[in-house]
């Protein structure tokens, strides 16, 4: 079989065994539903309930006031308790909407179902994947409407599906597949239909040969549909890497998939665009691994969105040893949580409960210049000099040398032997120079 890969990249133990093999189980949650009124890149959306209101499975609770936002929809039925700034797995409070649910999941009147897509306009299904509030679900949340109507200029001939999952311990792309193959197929051709000159390909790691072997099947009698094996290595997910992999094409500093005439959309995503505009189904839940030495059960589920995490991990049988650190996603890419009582979100693909052992951080020492940051990093910078530069508050210097090109993948925390926190150095530094950006 002949693997395609990337420069660089390292490669980190999987931990997908606890939950690969373990069927997608729907979960209903119990208590209140917390609705960020943020769950993309941008600014938040904008409230259409206030606090006493009963809302519907499906209506549209946070409207989207400007371009590149993505509305937000209730994922239960109940009466809105209160308009709050709440924490969020991002570390920050934001604006959201708290429902108490009445336990009856009652949908708003349903939607056009069983839509012949091939009689639409490329202006109709952007608008239906607009409103149904989509948005990048491996964790990025950028609008989905937005990336699939690039500049008219730029020529757009390979749909890239990322099937990779690279990130270890995380199953819930693997487990779409296996039990929504088909449907993740249909997917792809409706974007294809929004980009009838391109060709579509899927590019699924080595280390998922079910789903490898299933996906070829399914696209067997597709002509314009590839599905490419891809070497199992980190961050083969990742866009940039991705496109490399499958197309050998290398996106230029500080330009976008669609400046090689790509777009790169997440499996899950392609999932719901078949939901939304097939079924006339706003977004409003997703597949979430929750996993890790610390949690009893390991298990893929399909939560509604909003769901308090805290709900997710008891609903697994809970701790069977308390966790060093509780992580939304996955270890190399994810952000650590602060607490349990934080709602699921369009971009939470996970939750990975770490024991002691797993989650054992090393104190750092003084960098020895052995230049495995530099070998490791998939986007060729130099993570040790750019981590002394935010070090010393240098961050002109840290633009010049590319740091914004950072993807934050971890690969060279990940082979540090000075065990030095280079990716959160590297991540805090390029906030800094945003932020000074946006002063001047």
């Amino acid at each position: 079989m002949n693997l395609l890969t990337f420069k660089r990249g390292v490669y980190p133990p999987h931990g997908k065994r606890l939950s690969e093999s373990k069927t997608i189980e729907d979960y209903l949650p119990k208590g209140d539903l917390v609705f960020p009124m943020s769950q993309h890149i941008g600014a938040p959306c904008e409230p259409l309930v206030k606090k006493g209101d009963r809302v519907l499975v499906g209506q549209k609770i946070g409207q989207a006031n400007g371009f590149g936002l993505s509305v937000v929809h209730s994922s239960v039925s109940g009466t809105v308790k209160n308009i709050a700034p709440v924490l969020t797995a991002g570390g920050t409070k934001v604006l959201s909407v708290i429902v108490e649910n009445d336990n009856q999941y009652e949908t708003v009147s349903a939607n056009e179902v069983n839509r012949d897509y091939t009689k639409l306009s490329k202006e109709e299904l952007l608008d239906i994947i607009k409103e149904a509030g989509i948005v990048g679900m491996g964790g990025a949340a950028f609008p989905t409407h937005v990336k699939l109507n690039p500049p008219a200029d730029k020529n757009i001939d390979s749909i890239i599906v990322n099937a990779a999952e690279c990130e270890p311990y995380l199953t819930c792309d693997h487990r779409l597949m296996l039990e929504q193959g088909d449907k993740i197929v249909e997917g792809l051709s409706i974007i294809l239909q929004i980009f009838p000159k391109a060709k579509g390909y899927i590019g699924i790691e080595h280390n998922k040969p079910d789903a490898l072997k299933l996906m070829e099947k399914l696209c067997k009698n597709y002509s314009n549909i590839e599905v490419k094996a891809l070497k199992t290595k980190y961050p083969q997910g990742a866009e940039k890497q991705l496109i490399y992999s499958i197309t050998n094409r290398e996106v230029p500093s500080g330009k976008l998939p669609a400046d090689v005439g790509c777009v790169v959309q997440n499996v899950g995503t392609v999932y719901q665009i078949y939901k939304s505009v097939v079924l006339g189904l706003p977004l409003t839940d997703r597949v979430v691994t929750v996993t890790g030495g610390a949690i009893k059960e390991p298990k893929n589920l399909r939560v509604k969105l909003g769901t308090s995490i805290r709900e997710l991990v008891e609903f697994c049988g809970g701790f069977k040893e308390d966790p060093v650190k509780v992580i939304s996603g996955g270890p190399m890419m994810g952000m650590t949580l602060s607490s349990l009582d934080i709602p699921a979100m369009k971009g939470t693909s996970g939750v990975l409960c770490l024991t002691k052992k797993e989650g054992f951080m090393p104190e750092p020492t003084s960098c020895i210049r052995c230049g495995k940051c530099i070998d490791a990093c998939p986007m060729n910078l130099m993570p040790g000099k750019l981590h002394s530069l935010c070090e010393r508050h240098e961050f002109d210097e840290f633009e010049k040398l590319n740091g914004l090109d950072c993807i934050e993948c971890g690969c060279c925390t990940f082979v540090c032997p000075a065990k030095n926190h280079l990716v959160q150095s590297l991540r805090v530094g390029k906030r800094t120079v945003i932020a000074n950006k946006r002063k001047k």
